[in-house]
Formats: C-alpha cells, sequence, structure tokens
C-alpha cells in the first residue's frame, strides 16, 4: 500500500521509448550525449554569467535563471530515462514517480514564465531604451522570478495534489519514458474528472498566459524595429529576438500539442515523441540559441579562457 494513497500499486512499470532490443544501446548513446551537451551547455553559461561582471545585467539575470532551469528540467528525468534504457526493469517506486511529476512540473512551468520574462525584457530593451535602467531595475528582475518560482510552485502543487487523491488498483505500466500526467491518469481506476479539468486549467493558463504576453510583446517589438531608420539597427534588433522567438516556439509549441488535446492510447506514443522537444531538445539547444549568435556570450568566453591560461 502507497503510504499517504488508496493506491494498491507500489511501483510503476515505464515503457519508454521502444522496446526494440536492438534501439535500447543506440537511443542510449544518443540521449547520454544529449545529456552531456545539456549539462555542460547550461551550467557553462551559468558560470560564464557568474563569472563576468559585464553580463550582469537583466537580460543575462534572466538568462542565468533559464539555463538553471534548463539543468534541473533535464536532470529530473533524463538519468532514469538512460538507466531504463540498460536495465531489464523498468521500475519506478509510487513516491519516486510522483517526485518526478511534481519536479516536472515545477521546473516545466518555471520555464514558461522565465521565457515570458525575457520577452518583456526585450520588449523594454527595444520600444523603451531610454527608461530599461528604471524599468527592469534589479527589484523588478528579482520580482519577476520570484513570481515566475511561485507560479510554478502552484502549478505542481495542483497538479501532484490531485494525482495523490487518485487510486491505482491492477495496472501499472506507464506508457512514457517519465512519469507524465496524461499517461498516469490513464492508469487509474476511479474517476479522472477533476485532474483533467486542473490539467486544462492549469496548463491552459500556463501556456496561453506567456503565449499571448510573448506574441503582444513581439507585435510592439515588430512596430518599433520597423520604425528604425538603419538598415544596422534593424538587423541587431530582429538579431536579438530571433533567438527568443526560436527557443518559444520549440517549447510552447511542444508543450500545446501534448497537452491541449483529447488524449488517447493512440495519441501518447505521438505526445512521447512530442515531448522529447520540450525536454530534451530544447533544454540542449537553448545554451546554443542564447550563445552562438551573441557577441557578448563570445567575448566572455574569450576573456574567461585567456585569463585561465594566464
Amino acid at each position: 500500500m502507497a503510504p499517504g494513497n488508496a493506491s494498491l500499486v507500489t511501483e510503476f512499470i515505464l515503457v519508454g521509448l521502444t522496446d526494440l532490443p536492438d534501439l535500447q544501446l543506440l537511443l542510449f548513446c544518443l540521449f547520454l550525449l544529449m545529456y552531456v551537451v545539456t549539462v555542460l551547455g547550461n551550467l557553462g553559461l551559468i558560470t560564464l554569467i557568474g563569472l563576468n561582471s559585464h553580463l550582469h545585467s537583466p537580460m543575462y539575470f534572466f538568462l542565468f535563471n533559464l539555463s538553471f532551469v534548463d539543468f534541473c528540467y533535464s536532470s529530473v528525468f533524463t538519468p532514469k530515462m538512460l538507466t531504463n534504457f540498460i536495465s531489464k526493469k523498468n521500475m519506478i517506486s509510487y513516491r519516486g514517480c510522483m517526485t518526478q511529476l511534481y519536479f516536472f512540473c515545477f521546473f516545466g512551468i518555471s520555464e514558461c514564465y522565465v521565457l515570458t520574462s525575457m520577452a518583456y525584457d526585450r520588449y523594454v530593451a527595444i520600444c523603451n531604451p531610454l527608461l530599461y535602467n528604471v524599468v527592469m531595475s534589479p527589484k523588478v528582475c528579482s520580482l519577476l522570478m520570484l513570481g515566475s518560482y511561485l507560479m510554478a510552485f502552484s502549478g505542481a502543487m495542483a497538479h501532484t495534489g490531485c494525482m495523490l487523491r487518485l487510486t491505482f488498483c491492477d495496472a501499472n505500466t506507464i506508457n512514457h519514458y517519465f512519469c507524465d500526467i496524461l499517461p498516469l491518469l490513464q492508469l487509474s481506476c476511479t474517476s479522472t474528472y477533476v485532474n483533467e479539468l486542473v490539467v486544462f486549467i492549469v496548463v491552459g493558463v500556463n501556456i496561453i498566459v506567456p503565449t499571448v504576453t510573448i506574441f503582444v510583446s513581439y507585435g510592439f517589438i515588430l512596430s518599433s524595429t520597423l520604425r528604425i531608420s538603419s538598415t544596422e539597427g534593424r538587423s541587431k534588433a530582429f538579431s536579438t529576438c530571433s533567438s527568443h522567438i526560436i527557443a518559444v516556439s520549440l517549447f510552447f509549441g511542444s508543450g500545446a500539442f501534448m497537452y491541449l488535446k483529447p488524449s488517447s492510447a493512440g495519441s501518447m506514443d505521438e505526445g512521447k515523441i512530442s515531448s522529447l522537444f520540450y525536454t530534451n531538445v530544447v533544454p540542449l539547444m537553448n545554451p546554443f540559441i542564447y550563445s552562438l549568435r551573441n557577441k557578448d556570450v563570445k567575448c566572455s568566453v574569450r576573456k574567461t579562457l585567456s585569463r585561465r591560461q594566464f
């Protein structure tokens, strides 16, 4: 009996991405490489921003938080996923499953609002450059991040709390590679109406509100950019925003496809592929999206490396 729940299930079996033995080792190597690059990329960006004082600005404060969230986010399920590729029994305990679900929700929602804060930062920088230092003061930046983490905490508590009230009788095979909300709901032997309502409301709020905010911000940014007379100025503005647009499109697009559509056993297989984008691809790509086209980051890398060599 799982403590704190009327469930008869004390552990779950994770189906994973595939049950073909020939693909297991190949997928293990692929996702291990992706995870190592993700960890090195995000920790490298965190270290770089921390060590270089000229990067201590609102833009890089949000990027620092994004890298921290991506590092934690990918670490919630990837180590377990890698273990399951090379183990015969892909088991996870009831407590471990609920813990994984909570932190997945927490860091996933955090990413939504960190990306939204970054869009607002770009809006102020391009549309109100003279007031930028006043509007984006350290206090405002800290409050934006505090609000992001509070929204994440409340959303994660809502999802996990509702999941804990469900009863799991006999079925314990999760058609996924981690403890996600929709595959778990399919295993419950009690009504999941409240859970589905919570998913629709919480996920809807945490996808639609940030998405609308980001679109409105970029609407104003585009309008201001088109009024810039110099070609160089327009090019710089578009370059600054394009990285963020790519990251937002990948994360919100794949998330909306997974959660804002009716769930079924068939759609779960499609959902697993979709979820790879917001669980593995986005945390991997973000450090490169925000650094490869960023002159300040490239300059900081050169300075940091030259100091280490000296």
